[in-house]
Formats: C-alpha cells, structure tokens, sequence
C-alpha cells in the first residue's frame, strides 16, 4: 500500500515537453554553445583550469595526457575521456586552432584526417597564450562555482586577457540552434578592440577596416567581402574560401598545379583521393599525375597535367568539383548571460571590453583589499616599534598570547590583526635596517592604494589598463594573416590574358569538345579527301562544328530545351588528332542530356533575337537579352513537345529570312516577322509542314547575293543562288530542292554561303576536307550536285562554312591533294 501511494500520475505529453526543454537548455548552455566572454565550452574551461590547478605551465616539463584527462573527468567533466582528450587534442592542433591553447607533444593528429595517438602516449602543457586566459584567476577576478559533486569550485568564465572567442573562433550544435564562429587575426582584433576603447559609438562599418575578415590557420583565399560583411553586421553570412595554388611550368614543358594551402577544416588525403576518383570517372580530363609533397616546410600537393590542356580550365574545374574551393557559414551565436544570443561584430566586442573591464575591476579591488591589509599591519607594527620598550614589558608581563594580545589592543588601540602581528614579530625586524623596510614599503603601498583607489573611482582610467594590457598582448603574440582576401572573382578577369582569334570549335555525338586555331585547316581543291580534323572513338562522330573568336561566349542548347553558357576560350585548345574533352567536364549538364546546338556570341547587344526551329518544324524567336545571365546549371531556352529536339538556333535582328532545310530535299523560306516574339518557356508556332517521316536538319539566315549550299550524307553537294527559292508564308509545305537518290543520300546540310568562304566538311570517322566555296559548281534546284568528298565507307555527318585562305603555293597544294 505504501508503494502505490509512491505512485505519481503524470501527463506524459506534458512530462516528455518538460524533460526535453531540461534536456535542451542543458546542451545550449552546459555543452555546445561558447560563453560570449572567453569563448569556451564548459569541457575547454574545465581543461584549462585543470592545466592551471596541476602546475602544467610552458616551462614546467610535459606530462602525461591522460593525467590531465583524468584530473578533469574525476574533479569538474563527469562524462567521456574521450571526449574530454578530443577536445584538448583540438587545441592542441595549429590547423584547428589559430592560436592553440595547448602545447602537445607527440602525435596530435593531422590534416591528412590522421588520429591522434591515445592519451597514455602524448604529453601536454599550457601554451604560452594559454597564461593570458588565466591570468589573475587567484585575484577574485571571475566567479566560482561548486562542482558536480559540491566537492570543489570551479570557475564560471575565466579572465581570458585575449578575445579568445573571435580569435580562435567557436564552432557546436546544441538543439535547434548551432554556432559556427571563424577564427580571427590576434593583431585585428586587439585594433578593433582599441577602435571601441577610443570611440564606444564606433559603427560595424568602421571596425570592419580594421578587421578585415576570418584569418585561417590553413590560410587559403577568401573570395570577396560581401559574405564577410553581411556576417559581421547582422551575425550570420558565408564566405567562399579557396585553397592558395600555382600554376607552374616543369622542366619538360608540361603544366602543373601546385597547392600551397587548403581551406579551412579540409582533409587533405580525401581531397587527393576525391581528384583521383574525378580523374578515374573521366569527370576531370587532363590530369596526368596526382602527388602530395608536404613535408615539414609545409603543403605542396602537386598535380601534373597534360601538355594540351589549359591549366585554368583544369584548376575551374577542380574548384567547381572538390574541395578545393569551400563554403563557410558564419553564425556568430553565444551564450550571453547564459542565454543563446546572435551577436554582430560589435555587439561581440563589446561584450568581451565588458567582461574585461569587470575583470580590472574586479582585480583591482582585490589588490587594493591586500595593500589596505597589508598597510593596516604595517601601521601597528611601526607603532610597536616606535614604543618597543613598553611593547616588551607588556609582552613580558603576560601570562598567556591571549592577555598579550588584548594588552597590546587596550594600550595602543591596535586591532587584533595588528596586535597578532606584533606578537609573532621576530627580534631581528628591531634593527635599524628593517626599521627602514618597514618604513619603505608602507609610503609604496600607500601610493599603491592611492592610485588603485583612482582607477577604481574612474571608469576611463579602467579603460586605460585594459588599452595598454591589450597592446602587451597583441605585440607578445601578434602575428602575420595568413588568409588572403580577394575580391570576387568576376571582378577579375582572364579575359584580357586571352589573345583574340579566330578558332574552330568542334564537337562530337558522345559530347567531346575542343578548340584548335583556324590555322590548322588550310584550303584544298573538292574532291580531296582531307586532313583529321579530330580524333575520334569507333562508335562517336563529329556533330557540331563552328568558327569563332576566343573572346566569344558560346551558348549551349541542348535535346531538352536548356540553355548553357562558356567562353570559347575556356574550351581546352588540342591538336588536330586529339578527340577533345568531355563537355559534362565544362558545363553542368545532366548525363542523359545532349547538346543539339551551340550558338557563339560576340555581345548581348539590345534588338537582337534568337532564332529557334526544331525537328518537328516548330519555329520560336526570343530576344538575345534572355540569355545574358545564366546560371551554371543552365536555363530553360525553349519548351518543347514530347518526340521533338531542337535543330537550329540563329542570332538575328529581327527584320530576317530565314530559310530551313529538311532531310528530304524540301525548303522553306519566310520572314521572321511572321513570327512574333516570344519568352524563354514559349514553345513556339509551327514553321513548315512536313511530309511524312521528314525531319528539319538545318535553317540559316538569307543573305543577298548568296548561295544555297546542299550537302548529302553520301558527300554530294551543290550550290543554288538564294533568288531560286522564293518567299513563302511561314507553315506551308516548302519547296523541292534536291531529288533523293540511293546514291546521293539524305540531306545532312542546308546552309546559306557566299563565294568568299569556305566550306569544312567532317565525316562520321572524323576526316576533315576544307573546299572553298567558289571551286563548286552552281546548279539549279533540281540539279543532283557533284562529289565534295569520297566518303567509301562513311558518311558526311557536319558541315561549317568559314573565311576563305588565301591561295596556297602549288607544292602546299599538292602535298595536301596527296
């Protein structure tokens, strides 16, 4: 009966909302969160003081890690030593810390991810800075609390004489809420603090010149200072860090990237192995070798690269896919007066100047406490000296301490403090040398108490004491930043490094790219059978191939309608044979879609238009500004039906024809005005109306005095004058302009030429043959067309036109016929 009357009902909703509220504070306060005044956890604070009460000091001898975590799990940490030895291995570690409070000896870990040796084999002490947390701890400077068991104090906060908080940073998640502070410069942030001591009504901007931003143990770069100012005025921002590299030149010619430093928190092995996988999976080409040559100077990961590659496509790439590049989160949350609170830069300044100023205070009253006690004593020891012969007779006359010490308290109105000092005086003080001490040290300790009195009754004076202690420190242990600032990259650009030409873009069915100079082809006669324009794999051929300049920016369109964006110059310059790099490798594209068009352009000049036609006849016009800002994962160009692909785009004005070719031999030409403008996400109106099985392979824009240029799949080709194919109304059926025969084959290209070009033709297998244009003969519509080139085997799979060369010297000539 007395069990059940033990019985509580308890509303279990209630009970469970109670208990992990409890549970919560106990982790936001108690364990995760950093007090905004030292910038520790309870568990670093417990170790530090641990490392105060044992005497391991800088220049006391190493001892035994585990003796410290013993000390702190037994006396104030009554949880893991594995958690007690992970957080005093943290700051231990010179690339977690930015100034580590611990000085270990023996294996702490590394950047590589390795684990420290267990607490039984390394040794710790203080680190030097680590003095400057504790200092004037014995000087009732901060509170003490009773520990877990009540058996012993431990202390609330400590002094911590450095604003270990920003300077070390902080980083813990507690329950719905996580701090994330980054370590600071040590120099930059004492200029801040004296900014604050000068002017209290300093403003965010004007402590920002000052403190420039996180400074990294790694180092690394950080890019720009948008991130960093929104953090530092609101408390919460992300910076972009990036690892410090080189580009170099080895002694046989090649290329290398050479990495010197890393953001903050990466693992190096993971890094290298993550480039490996990225090399290995065809993600990243260009790549040949992949070292780590860190030693104890420092970093140097190493990688080699190809000698056709550009190092900066290569290094944009390992930036855009590995660590190299990473995001920071700020969130500059802090217990204050034991409350979560999310704190600007100045807000946490402020807090740490007051903090500072209690401790001065604090330490200054206990001061004054002992100089007034001590002053006291002196006063009655110089009053029994002055009347000694009457303080010995008193003594002498006394039965017991006891009627001593009242004596001497009635006779000369002592205290008894004063009176017990008197008595346990020693005979050798009498002598006229320690007379004079006496005498000496008590006019010190009342200029002592004067001017401790005045620092205590003004509050600038205060001030004062923490500016030039705060300066101490900041020239003992100031030193270098060591993480770089930049502005953000698209300020700066590479584009100006890049000389201007005209280069030839080619492209294959399995998405491999590449740029080689214009240069390399050189005109021949038709009939020729050409020169490897791109070395390509048995089962993929050439798709797309185009001229333009290095400084253009090329607009990707592919089978889903999506738009993409690169400078031509970032596509990787190969030699003629080479088969190109992974286009997935340069833009952000999904890896069952395929690019169907890629358009370049010079400038996104306003009342210019591209122009879109599909596979199915659907034709779309949208104005080229569309298309200037787009993000690296693209933008939807065109919307289109199930079954249709996009075949075509054109840059034109607005006030064009255009004529469009399908594989069946037929052709349409119209106005674009027919069709009106329309938005990105538009599916567009139809353009022609196709016979049965027929699809569009190609349109062009019509230019006067022109010609066009058929080209079949077997490498039959022909050129009509433009006045042959008359202006029709957008939608209707076209006309005739070649007749298929099993011979000739289908239509692979419809294009617009004038005389003074030329005409590069590439097979399936890869072979290039560049014609001028005026070595083909002109034939009317119906006409089959003449042999380009003698494709065997093959079949004709792109065309281009180009500027024409000029004429050749007949022996070029007859080696390029050969």
């Amino acid at each position: 009966m007395e069990e059940m009357n033990r019985i509580q009902e308890v509303n279990i909703s209630k009970e469970m909302k109670t208990s992990f509220l409890d549970y919560a504070m106990s982790v936001i306060v108690s364990r995760a969160l950093p007090d905004v005044r030292d910038g520790l956890k309870p568990v670093h604070r417990r170790i530090l003081y641990t490392f105060y009460e044992l005497g391991m000091t800088p220049d006391k001898p190493y001892k035994k890690s585990s003796r410290l975590v013993g000390n702190v799990t037994a006396n104030y940490h009554p949880h893991g030593d594995a958690a007690v030895y992970d957080s005093m291995v943290r700051m231990a570690q010179d690339f977690t810390y930015r100034y580590p409070l611990v000085d270990g000896h023996g294996n702490f870990g590394s950047v590589d991810g390795d684990p420290p040796a267990a607490m039984r084999y390394t040794e710790a002490r203080m680190a030097a800075i680590n003095l400057e947390m504790l200092r004037d701890i014995q000087k009732d400077t901060i509170d003490f609390t009773p520990n877990y068991d009540g058996q012993q104090e431990e202390p609330v906060v400590l002094p911590s004489r450095f604003p270990n908080l920003l300077v070390n940073g902080a980083s813990g998640i507690a329950v719905g809420m996580a701090t994330n502070i980054p370590p600071h410069n040590l120099r930059e942030v004492i200029d801040g603090i004296l900014l604050l001591l000068e002017n209290q009504d300093v403003s965010v901007e004007e402590l920002i010149k000052v403190i420039k931003g996180p400074d990294f143990p790694t180092g690394g770069i950080i890019l720009g200072y948008d991130g960093i100012r929104k953090a530092y005025r609101t408390g919460r921002g992300s910076i972009q860090i990036r690892a410090k590299t080189r580009i170099e030149e080895a002694r046989n010619g090649k290329m290398r990237i050479v990495v010197d430093e890393l953001p903050f928190q990466v693992n190096k092995a993971k890094l290298i192995e993550k480039i490996a996988e990225l090399v290995r999976d065809k993600k990243i080409d260009g790549i040949t070798d992949l070292r780590d040559e860190s030693d104890r100077n420092g970093m140097r990961v190493v990688i080699e690269l190809r000698k056709d590659v550009n190092p900066q496509v290569v290094l944009n790439n390992l930036y855009k896919f590995t660590n190299l590049q990473t995001s920071f989160g700020i969130n500059m949350l802090a217990l204050v007066d034991g409350q979560p609170r999310v704190l600007n830069l100045k807000q946490t300044i402020q807090h740490y100047v007051d903090h500072q100023i209690e401790v001065i205070r604090r330490r200054t009253q206990y001061d004054l406490n002992k100089a007034e006690d001590r002053a006291h004593i002196l006063e009655g020891l110089r009053i029994a000296l002055d009347q000694i012969d009457e303080v010995i007779d008193l003594i002498r006359s006394s039965k017991t301490t006891q009627e001593a010490r009242t004596g001497l308290m009635e006779r000369f109105g002592l205290s008894e403090k004063q009176a017990q000092a008197i008595l346990d005086m020693r005979l050798h003080r009498l002598t006229g040398l320690e007379r004079e001490k006496i005498e000496s040290e008590y006019k010190e300790l009342q200029q002592l108490i004067s001017k401790l009195r005045a620092i205590l009754a003004d509050e600038n004076k205060i001030r004062g004491v923490l500016r030039k202690e705060i300066i101490e420190i900041k020239e003992k242990y100031g030193d270098e930043r060591r993480t770089m600032i930049k502005i953000e990259e698209g300020n700066i650009d590479i584009e100006d490094l890049i000389p201007e030409d005209e280069v030839s873009i080619m492209m294959t069915q399995r998405g491999y790219i590449k740029r080689v100079p214009l240069s390399t082809y050189r005109a021949q006669k038709r009939g020729g059978k050409g020169i490897t324009g791109m070395g390509t794999r048995d089962d993929d051929l050439v798709q797309h191939m185009f001229v333009t300049h290095s400084h253009s920016t090329l607009l990707f369109f592919s089978n889903k309608g999506k738009v993409y964006r690169l400078k031509a110059y970032e596509v990787p310059e190969l030699g003629r044979t080479a088969k190109g790099t992974p286009v997935i490798n340069l833009i952000q594209i999904d890896q069952e879609e395929r690019i169907e068009a890629v358009i370049p352009v010079k400038e996104f000049t306003p009342n210019q238009f591209l122009f879109f036609v599909t596979a199915e006849g659907v034709v779309k016009k949208t104005a080229l500004s569309e298309f200037e800002n787009i993000r690296r994962n693209g933008l939807f160009a065109i919307n289109l039906r199930d079954g249709d692909d996009l075949v075509g785009v054109r840059l034109t004005d607005g006030d064009q024809e255009v004529i469009m070719g399908t594989r069946h031999g037929m052709s349409i030409r119209f106005h674009e005005s027919d069709v009106r403008e329309m938005g990105r996400s538009a599916t567009g109106v139809k353009g022609i109306t196709l016979g049965e099985g027929d699809r569009i392979i190609d349109m062009d824009i019509v230019v006067p005095d022109s010609y066009v240029m058929i080209v079949t799949e077997n490498g039959y080709g022909k050129r009509t004058p433009i006045d042959e194919y008359r202006i029709q109304s957008r939608g209707g059926k076209g006309i005739k302009t070649l007749s298929l025969t099993e011979k000739k084959g289908e239509v692979v290209a419809h294009k617009v030429v004038s005389e003074n070009e030329d005409l590069m033709i590439a097979t399936q297998s890869g072979v290039v043959i560049r014609i001028k244009v005026a070595d083909i003969s002109i034939m009317g519509r119906y006409a089959q067309g003449v042999r380009l080139i003698r494709v065997d085997e093959d079949e004709v799979s792109a065309v281009a036109r180009v500027h024409a060369e000029e004429e050749n010297d007949e022996k070029e000539e007859k080696e390029s016929d050969a």
